[in-house]
């Protein structure tokens, strides 16, 4: 029985789906399904009930999924520990990050992490937030970035940061010349832009504006801040958006943020954000020094300007 044919068994069940778990091992859905059949047929028995919709493992098949993740991850440790040995230049931590987590205050961390670990990198990549689930559940990334995180059963998720959530709005709009802050209230019947209704973030802004009774008119939708922010510099509306991630618009005069006055007692909106990584995973030293840093003293300095 192959290593990789374990492997793609593994993807397929973290992923809850052939196709998905096919696209994590990078071969096509017949092979991965091929794969798993000739795994049930050397072990002459069932490991998943395709005639449930959706499938779902047997018995079998949960115990053997037990057992096939603790020997991809210590076969992956083991050509780890080689790679290490053949190359002095160490590990290259993957971080996979949500779009706005600023690249100018990651690469911060990054430059301190390789001046106190010489020898390691990091390699950084942005994306949509399902991709960094599936990326660090595929064991693609070492770790994710991501705001309001739902790690579920397979992940673990480390608080790293909270921004203030705020108004955005441009500098000839009637909330512009608001006090130092404004109650949640004011923004009803505002023309609002907003984030796409599947992305977590979006929930989070709907849930507080009900609770503040802030019915809002939406006319523009977006999977990211870049474009939420351009689209308010037009002069489509307004937005709930974290407070670092307008900084630099702030600055050059392009917006203007008004802080949120929440009733006493009542938390302030914030924008948590998280590190992920696989819960049963053991990470490489360099993965965990990294976390360190990025939660680490002066972590909060440096990060209280990431978006």
């Amino acid at each position: 029985m192959h290593l990789e044919s374990l492997n793609i068994f593994c993807d397929v069940v973290r992923h809850q789906s052939f196709s998905r778990g096919a696209m994590a091992s990078s071969v096509s859905q017949s092979a991965a399904s091929q794969a798993v059949r000739q795994i049930e047929k050397r072990l002459g028995a069932q490991l998943i009930d395709r005639s449930k919709r959706p499938w779902r493992l047997t018995p079998e098949g949960r115990l053997f999924f037990k057992g096939c993740q603790e020997i991809v991850e210590r076969y992956h440790e083991l050509e780890e520990a080689v790679q290490r040995r053949q190359q002095p230049s160490g590990y290259t931590v993957r971080v996979a990050c949500i779009y706005s987590v600023g690249l100018h205050d990651l690469s911060q961390h990054v430059d301190r992490f390789r001046a106190s670990t010489p020898g390691a990198g990091v390699d950084l990549e942005y994306m949509h937030p399902d991709q960094i689930y599936s990326r660090v559940l595929a064991d693609q990334s070492d770790l994710g970035l991501i705001s309001f995180a739902n790690p579920g059963r397979e992940l673990t998720a480390t608080p790293w940061q909270s921004q203030a959530m705020v108004v955005a709005c441009p500098p000839g709009h009637r909330l512009a010349r608001s006090a130092a802050a404004m109650e949640p209230g004011v923004l009803r019947g505002a023309a609002f832009v907003t984030f796409d209704r599947g992305l977590k973030v979006r929930r989070e802004i709907d849930r507080f504006l009900r609770r503040h009774d802030a019915d809002v008119h939406v006319v523009a939708e977006f999977d990211n801040i870049e474009n939420i922010k351009q689209a308010i510099e037009d002069g489509a509306g307004v937005a709930l958006l974290p407070e670092p991630t307008l900084r630099r618009e702030v600055e050059r005069g392009t917006l203007v943020r008004v802080a949120l006055r929440t009733e006493p007692g009542e938390p302030p909106f914030v924008r948590p954000l998280s590190i992920i990584h696989r819960r049963r995973r053991r990470l490489n030293p360099a993965v965990t020094g990294f976390i360190k840093l990025l939660c680490g003293p002066g972590a909060a300095v440096a990060g209280s300007r990431a978006g």
